[in-house]
C-alpha cells in the first residue's frame, strides 16, 4: 500500500530531506535532540521497538512487559505492520539484509 498522500507536503519533504542528510549516529542524536522533546523521541523509539518485537512474533504480553507500551500502542503498530504503508516492514527487511 502506498503512503497516505495527505502526508505529502513541502514541510514533510524538507524534514525528510534533512533526515536523509544525516550520516552518523551522533548527527542523529544531535538533530533529534533539537527537533523533539525527550518524551516525543521516547514514544517514537518505543513504537519502533514494538515493531521489531512484533516482527519477531513476540506476544502482546511479552512486548508490553519489555517495552511498557500500552495494548493500544502495540495494537496500532501491529495494524501498521499488517495494513499500513509498509514502512516498518520495509526498514525491517533492509536491516535484516544489512546483517546478512
Amino acid at each position: 500500500m502506498p503512503y497516505d498522500p495527505r502526508m505529502n507536503n513541502k514541510e514533510n519533504d524538507e524534514l525528510f530531506e534533512a533526515i536523509l542528510a544525516l550520516e552518523t549516529m551522533e548527527e542523529c542524536y544531535r538533530f533529534f535532540e533539537d527537533l523533539m522533546t525527550i518524551k516525543e523521541l521516547q514514544s517514537v523509539a518505543q513504537r519502533w521497538h514494538v515493531a521489531r518485537l512484533l516482527d519477531l512474533k513476540r506476544t502482546y504480553t511479552d512486548i508490553a512487559e519489555e517495552t511498557k507500551a500500552s495494548a493500544a500502542t502495540i495494537s496500532r503498530v501491529n495494524k501498521c505492520l499488517s495494513y499500513g504503508a509498509d514502512g516498518y516492514s520495509m526498514v525491517l527487511r533492509k536491516l535484516r539484509k544489512e546483517k546478512d
